[in-house]
């Protein structure tokens, strides 16, 4: 999927997140977005999904040469934030039911598989709302990187992660993301090591 973004600028009343900011996201390239905190990095990951819009700029979208409609945009793209709400009343058979009712999921994989991927077999009848943090982010990070859309939007993934889901996760880019997009949000190496580009976000300050 290719992103591209011309003169993109975000303001909270007189204060400008960045501003002036153009560049492509090519198909199938990983991208690292960096800087310190409040520089704009989960600002412009969440302007690239659509959640929010820009204060100024504009953003085209193509596939396999196709333009896509703001109106199909969400079909396209996978989205994993430490902030992202997940339903507590649910349990996790119930939220993987629901969240691939309505995104495709990779050729081969079915959510028995993804129990067993996520390592929360014997926890798939509890609510999430009993997860503690570490088990919560496994669960967001399974569902974006298992539904097949060609852009993955990454946000401090490995957040509340230990070392050994921190290495599950660099396993799960390596083996369902080859072809993909993927931009990474993050001031943790371990979390972009696998990125070939980077975009330094105090240039557009």
């Amino acid at each position: 999927m290719k992103i591209s973004l011309e003169n993109t600028g975000k303001r909270y009343q007189r204060y400008w997140v960045f501003k002036g900011l153009s560049c492509t996201y090519e198909p199938g390239e990983r991208y690292a977005l960096l800087g310190p905190n409040g520089s704009g990095k989960s600002t412009l990951l969440r302007i690239i999904g659509g959640l929010q819009p820009p204060s100024e700029g504009k953003l085209s979208y193509e596939t396999k040469g196709k333009a896509i409609p703001a109106t199909e945009l969400f079909e396209h793209i996978s989205f994993c934030a430490p902030g992202m709400e997940i339903p507590d009343e649910l349990n996790l058979l119930e939220f993987l039911d629901f969240h691939f009712s309505f995104k495709k999921m990779l050729p081969g994989l079915n959510i028995p598989a993804i129990l067993e991927l996520t390592g929360l077999k014997k926890a798939a009848s509890r609510p999430i709302a009993d997860y503690s943090s570490g088990m919560r982010q496994r669960v967001k990070l399974a569902q974006a990187l298992f539904s097949d859309t060609p852009l993955l939007l990454l946000d401090e993934p490995c957040t509340n992660l230990d070392e050994s889901g921190v290495l599950q996760y660099l396993e799960w880019v390596k083996l369902y993301a080859r072809d993909r997009t993927i931009i990474v949000a993050s001031n943790d190496e371990r979390e972009y090591s696998y990125c070939s580009h980077s975009m330094h976000m105090h240039e557009y300050q």
